[in-house]
């Protein structure tokens, strides 16, 4: 039973928070995941890339159960998803502590799966409830919350694999991070926004409140799908590959220097990369508040196709290689912020955790389209990626602005008659889809 918003209950930029620590507790089954690789190889001998299959099934169960986990947030709340969630995810680094075969590696990359979901799910479906007004700045700093956490607790984690072995590493924090999501899990309510918090005039915002079900009916819904899957794709393309282009390129191992500290040029590369992929996610949230989700996509998807192409022409030298992989990343990590405010602005707020987490398969998708640089690079012919990554975000832009925005205009306008109260609206979400229909 969830407690409501009564004297002593976190307000909603509590509830923000608790989300965001949420966020960066669970980080690190997916970004630390790398650090155990090579130790664990060494240790069973099972090969790299069966070990590294563990890392596809805990992306692929993460992803694509979100909407599953998402409708339960809606039913239920986020307290018992949370918890669950919690505990799935401790589970599943304890059982890595102590797998023996591959078959229980994989077993446990499903548990961990599982709990990330729950986790990721929830805690992106409450900022998008919580802050109707500021959706897109709420997205983004759950989302940057993500990679955050991992930058802070990497460290740690990889002293104690040096110092104690992997498997006392996989068993510690898995404990610790299960146990104190599971104790912010019960500080969680279901979220309540202030009186007054609506978004701004700027923004094309439905007053109905649609189903997953509902959602998935509508043409306007697989339009935002696809835009996201190439965008993701697009970005995925060139960022998985920056290592090998950086090697194929001569510059991945030249010292680079930065602010005194001197490291490889792939090393820093990577570093300030994610911090861009971390730091545009609020930034392009907020400015998406202000003037608009499909100018902000006009402007970002497009920005990231010039990157691309900048990073072809000019990314033998090393200090333009830095700086537009930075700019890659500055204007690919905001989709995760972006687009589930998007999606929340179409489908109404009632049931964003099942809605935002339906779309957010299109991640799993995006992934599937990634063996294609494989084969566009093979001969090491990285033109032939950069072009086509570049080409699949600029389009991506010109559809946000020329063909994404005049439809969501429409089916709003359309599916919420000037005539009709909100609260009529808002009762019969099956009715406004059937007459748009």
């Amino acid at each position: 039973m969830d407690i409501s918003n009564s004297k002593g209950v976190p307000n909603r930029w509590i509830q923000l928070v608790i989300g965001i620590i949420c966020m960066g507790l669970v980080a690190n089954l997916q970004y630390a995941w790398t650090l155990f690789v090579t130790p664990m190889d060494a240790k069973h001998h099972w090969g790299q890339a069966a070990i590294q299959l563990s890392f596809s099934i805990f992306i692929v169960t993460e992803t694509w159960l979100v909407p599953i986990e998402g409708w339960l947030v809606d039913k239920f709340g986020p307290r018992p998803v949370i918890a669950v969630g919690a505990i799935f995810a401790g589970a599943g680094w304890v059982i890595n502590s102590m797998a023996t075969n591959l078959f229980e590696l994989y077993a446990a990359a499903i548990i961990a799966g599982i709990g990330a979901g729950c986790v990721y799910g929830t805690c992106v479906g409450n900022a998008l409830k919580w802050f109707p007004d500021k959706r897109g700045l709420a997205a983004g700093m759950t989302a940057a919350g993500f990679g955050a956490g991992a930058a802070v607790t990497v460290i740690p984690i990889a002293s104690m694999i040096q110092t104690a072995g992997y498997e006392q590493a996989f068993l510690f924090f898995g404990i610790l991070q299960g146990a104190c999501i599971f104790i912010l899990a019960m500080l969680m309510v279901r979220p309540v926004p202030p009186k007054g918090a609506v978004a701004s005039k700027k923004l094309n915002v439905t007053k109905v409140d649609y189903k997953a079900g509902q959602m998935i009916r509508t043409p306007v819904f697989w339009v935002i799908y696809v835009m996201f899957v190439a965008v993701a794709a697009g970005g995925l393309m060139a960022t998985a590959q920056l290592a090998p282009i950086a090697k194929d390129f001569g510059i991945a191992n030249l010292p680079m220097t930065l602010l005194g500290v001197t490291m490889p040029l792939l090393t820093m590369t990577l570093s300030i990369d994610n911090l861009c992929n971390g730091f545009t996610r609020p930034l392009c949230g907020f400015i998406s508040d202000k003037i608009g989700r499909e100018n902000t996509m006009f402007i970002v998807f497009i920005g990231e196709g010039v990157a691309l192409l900048g990073l072809m022409q000019y990314g033998h030298n090393p200090y333009a290689f830095m700086v537009f992989a930075a700019l890659i990343f500055l204007f690919w990590g905001e989709i995760f912020s972006i687009f589930p405010a998007i999606c929340a602005d179409t489908f109404g707020s009632k049931y964003a955790a099942g809605n935002a987490g339906t779309l957010y398969t299109a991640k799993g998708t995006a992934a599937l389209l990634v063996p294609l640089t494989s084969v566009l690079s093979a001969g090491g012919a990285w033109n032939r990626v950069f072009i086509a990554a570049a080409a699949i975000t600029i389009c991506a832009g010109l559809a946000a602005k020329l063909v994404l925005a005049p439809m969501r205009k429409r089916w709003i306008e359309k599916t919420v008659p000037a005539t009709a109260p909100a609260y009529e609206a808002r009762t019969s979400p099956t009715k406004a889809v059937e007459q748009s229909i």
